[in-house]
């Protein structure tokens, strides 16, 4: 009769392990393909890949035992913001292949775009989860209008002077660290406006997004060092397991992504990729407001 007992709890561990191998497979799996999708459209549209990326992190750590309630969106943008430095850096190679980036440009707006950076992510950390998924949600749901509708303003005028460029760098970093996108829902409209090629606007967009995402990351771990209950395998708000996973995939596809950018037309695309955020920002919302 022992021998049976001890034969059913070795049984019963071999289940659990089993349950638990298989769990940790499919949520390599799912990372996986969250970071392909996102690489290609970080690639193609310049956008860092934030967009995507934080939604539906959001809804992954918050199906996962591990990860404090409280916490989920926090580690989704710092761990967004994290990748968003590998996927720019191979964005970055293939548009550079194709003389697509203005590289002045890049150094001229870069000093205000770290220091928004800083600011940006010091109120992200101080605000409570709620009222920043709503003011995610709500800039998300502009940008994808502004994707949908394929909306660009009458380009008549030419980028602004060095300290005109640096302002706008200043804006455009404190509003992608807030929600952790590369910059380029942003960077690309303004250089469009500014009567700048679009592959150019893509190229220099992927180029201006590497400042941003390092210090938008340098900002999230040092805001989220040693906050207590976040997950074994964190620095800071960065889950380094996520992180290793999603920059695996978005380093093979993000290039793939810049080259679609310079051999077919993006409107379509754009449309669909619009619908997408829309959907995803409104079950990220829905799961944070459905919980007491």
């Amino acid at each position: 009769e022992g021998k049976s007992i001890e034969s059913g709890q070795a049984a019963q561990a071999v289940r659990q392990f089993s349950g638990i191998i298989g769990m940790a497979i499919l949520w390599i799996a799912a990372y996986l393909a969250l970071g392909a999708f996102a690489g290609v459209f970080a690639g193609m549209l310049g956008i860092g890949g934030g967009l995507v990326l934080v939604p539906a992190l959001t809804l992954m750590f918050a199906a996962q035992a591990q990860f404090p309630a409280g916490e989920t969106l926090h580690l989704a943008l710092g761990t967004s913001m994290a990748s968003i430095i590998f996927t720019a850096i191979a964005s970055i190679r293939t548009h550079h292949r194709h003389g697509a980036i203005l590289w002045d440009l890049v150094k001229t707006i870069t000093p205000g775009i770290l220091l928004g950076t800083g600011l940006g992510t010091l109120v992200a950390a101080n605000v409570p989860t709620r009222p920043l998924a709503v003011f995610f949600t709500l800039f998300v749901c502009i940008v994808a209008v502004q994707m949908a509708l394929n909306l660009k303003p009458k380009s008549a005028r030419e980028l602004p002077g060095p300290v005109g460029v640096a302002g706008v760098g200043l804006g455009i970093g404190v509003l992608s660290s807030l929600v952790a996108i590369g910059g380029g829902s942003l960077t690309v409209p303004f250089l469009t406006w500014c009567n700048v090629r679009i592959q150019q606007a893509i190229g220099t967009s992927a180029a201006v997004g590497l400042p941003i995402a390092i210090g938008g990351t340098l900002g999230y771990v040092f805001n989220g060092w040693g906050k207590a209950g976040l997950p074994a395998g964190s620095l800071g708000y960065v889950y380094l397991p996520a992180l290793a996973i999603l920059v695996a995939a978005t380093m093979v596809t993000a290039p793939f992504g810049a080259r679609l950018a310079h051999r077919l037309p993006v409107a379509t695309l754009k449309r669909i990729f619009a619908g997408l955020l829309i959907l995803l920002a409104a079950k990220m919302l829905w799961n944070l407001f459905s919980v007491p």
